[in-house]
């Protein structure tokens, strides 16, 4: 694999292999730029006011909500659950990089997680600041468009990530329910780019309101992460790169 050289003073100060100097500080302005527009994405995350905890209406579109009755080893039971939408979730690694890429982006259920139980008022920000909403994800996406979930992960990679990769790039690793307590299936793929394949910068569809931040992180860094006492990601996104360091070893070491 080749390794690019840091350039210090304009004279190389690692050997490059088979790599052009052009090619290195197209990589380094390239982390350099996608740095600034973390940096800016950031502060947009962070600009949080007038959060108050409410109920949630019967139209929503985003969950539904649902009482199972039923009898079990003769017993009656009840259960209440709750339909979300099913997704698809990416596990990204770039071979140019040798790096994973990831989403950060601000989530209001794990901003609720940390605040008081059972209120229904508004949050006091010096106390709760956005930061605590803060998740490090796969790129990932709900699947609300009839097509093949191939083509839901496309899509998702190139809106988030901004890469863009054929359909035979990607590789179905496995379906599974994404909770225990929700009512929805989410399905993991694994797919590789490289520097060429990226399209644009990424960071969601502003039409929407989506700020997201690209993280990419190398693979000691990951495990690093992953073995913190505290990790802000979900269940999918451990799941993911257990996989990942399980099934590539030939990027691991």
């Amino acid at each position: 694999m080749p390794r690019l050289a840091v350039v210090i003073g304009g004279r190389e100060r690692a050997d490059v292999l088979g790599v052009s100097p052009r090619s290195i500080l197209t990589v380094a302005m390239n982390v350099m730029a996608q740095d600034e527009r973390n940096q800016l994405v950031r502060r947009r995350m962070l600009d949080l006011h007038d959060v108050r905890v409410g109920t949630v209406p019967h139209d929503s579109p985003w969950l539904r909500s649902v009482r199972l009755n039923y009898t079990q080893d003769g017993r009656h039971k009840e259960w209440d659950v709750i339909r979300i939408h099913d997704s698809v979730s990416i596990v990204v690694f770039n071979t140019t990089r040798r790096k994973l890429v990831f989403v950060r982006q601000f989530r209001p259920a794990v901003y609720y997680a940390v605040l008081p139980k059972n209120r229904y008022d508004t949050v006091d920000l010096e106390r709760y600041p956005a930061t605590l909403g803060l998740s490090l994800e796969l790129c990932a996406g709900i699947v609300d468009k009839p097509k093949p979930l191939v083509e839901i992960a496309r899509d998702e990679l190139k809106e988030e990530c901004g890469y863009e990769a054929p359909a035979s790039a990607f590789r179905q690793i496995s379906t599974y329910v994404s909770s225990a307590s929700a009512s929805a299936q989410q399905t993991l793929f694994y797919v590789e780019v490289t520097d060429d394949m990226q399209v644009h910068p990424g960071g969601g569809d502003e039409s929407e309101g989506e700020l997201i931040e690209i993280v990419e992180l190398s693979i000691p860094e990951t495990r690093d992460y992953i073995k913190s006492k505290e990790v802000r990601s979900p269940a999918s996104f451990l799941f993911g790169i257990s996989w990942f360091l399980l099934n590539k070893p030939e990027h691991c070491s």
